[in-house]
């Protein structure tokens, strides 16, 4: 009985690992200019274990900035620097990070953007909410890399992928594997 016991207590903790999703910045618009980025965050819920994807050509860039960079479009310090696409930036922390494109005027056109990052709560989903910005502007954490550059995997049609509904799926084969070990 107990080895039943454990391998359902591990079934039930392994739908947690389906619960990061990939968001497309900007969805089909990509990074670019001309796409309203304030709309678009605001219809997703970002949380931590989430990861932004920007896709975009090489008129363009995407600097993490301070809240206060990003509220006066300044590119003199950012944090980090990419300009390699795609760029694939991890959400790591709970807290408010900012990023802009440093290219011409093209923050001061509105290519600039404010991601939210809650904290992830069992089963995930639920509606869009807010965090309060972190004190300062300052991102959640310095010691965490800021961007690692991958791929979008092959297929990826540039909208937000889920992994979510891998719960349903871990559950029953949980359900599964637990009624094969019983009978």
């Amino acid at each position: 009985m107990a080895p039943t016991s454990i391998v359902f207590f591990l079934l039930l903790l392994s739908p947690a690992a389906y619960a990061a999703t990939r968001y497309d910045v900007g969805g089909t618009g990509g990074w670019n200019t001309g796409v309203n980025y304030d709309d678009w965050a605001g219809n997703q819920k970002f949380v931590v274990g989430d990861s932004l994807v920007f896709n975009y050509d090489a008129t363009h860039s995407v600097e993490e900035v301070t809240e206060n960079d990003y509220k006066n479009c300044n590119k003199g310090s950012p944090i980090s620097t990419q300009s390699n696409s795609p760029t694939t930036i991890a959400l790591t922390a709970v807290g408010t990070r900012y990023f802009i494109c440093a290219r011409s005027n093209h923050c001061e056109q509105g290519m600039k953007l404010e991601v939210d990052v809650e904290a992830a709560a069992a089963g995930g989903g639920g509606p869009p909410s807010s965090t309060p910005a972190t004190p300062g502007g300052a991102p959640p954490s310095t010691n965490t890399p800021a961007a690692a550059v991958t791929p979008p995997p092959a297929g990826y049609n540039g909208a937000a992928s889920s992994s979510r509904g891998g719960v349903v799926v871990g559950l029953a084969i949980g359900l599964v594997v637990v009624l094969g070990l019983r009978g």
